[in-house]
């Protein structure tokens, strides 16, 4: 729907740009990253989520004025033992969010080593949030909101607390990652591999790379 409005301008004007980039989900197992990406998706909330097992690929669009940014979202498994295969994923991710539950200050330990992760290994202007979700659980609180806000100054991310249960700043973070990334470089196809999955669209985009054209 968005991208066909897109299309038709008046006075027929060229179609706006669109823009495709890589986003990983991070975080400790529990913290809600397949609920977020769900509510993001598809609008809808499930209180009793399957953990995810390996890694799970999903598509949105984001509109912003003249461009249409498509995200290819890669939601991670939190367990530890599925650690090791995290690299396969956020390898030429422009995007990533780094997921903690308010609830479980172990949760944010976690979060900052995937943080220094990203900034050791990830692609170097690599985009990354991090989101404190859970926070319709408040009253539950173990990480104060001040806290994680200053961790994310001091690390140049965007910061937001989300709440997947009642979609509290969850398109908001997802529009705020869309809004800092650069839409006039090829998106999708930094670092000059093929990504899993990222094949299925690049038919729809060989002329451009995948980014604005």
């Amino acid at each position: 729907m968005a991208q066909r409005a897109g299309a038709q301008r008046p006075n027929g004007a060229a179609q706006g740009k669109i823009c495709q980039f890589k986003l990983v989900l991070l975080g400790e197992s529990a913290v809600g990253k397949s609920s977020l990406v769900l509510r993001f998706v598809k609008g809808q909330f499930h209180e009793y989520q399957e953990s995810t097992i390996g890694a799970a690929f999903l598509t949105q669009t984001v509109c912003l004025d003249d461009t249409t940014v498509k995200f290819e979202i890669w939601d991670t498994a939190g367990q530890e033992r599925y650690h090791s295969l995290a690299p396969m994923y956020y390898r030429g991710a422009q995007a990533a969010i780094v997921v903690y539950d308010i609830t479980n200050q172990d949760t944010f330990g976690r979060a900052k080593t995937w943080v220094k992760e990203l900034q050791r290994q990830a692609s170097p202007n690599i985009v990354i949030a991090l989101a404190g979700n859970k926070a319709d659980l408040a009253n539950k609180r173990m990480v104060e909101y001040d806290e994680a806000q200053a961790y994310a100054e001091e690390n140049s991310l965007l910061f937001m607390e989300t709440s997947a249960k009642t979609a509290m700043n969850v398109n908001d973070i997802f529009l705020a990652i869309a809004k800092k990334l650069p839409k006039s470089e090829s998106g999708s196809q930094q670092g000059g591999r093929p990504q899993p999955g990222v094949r299925l669209n690049e038919q729809n985009q060989s002329e451009g790379g995948g980014c604005c054209k």
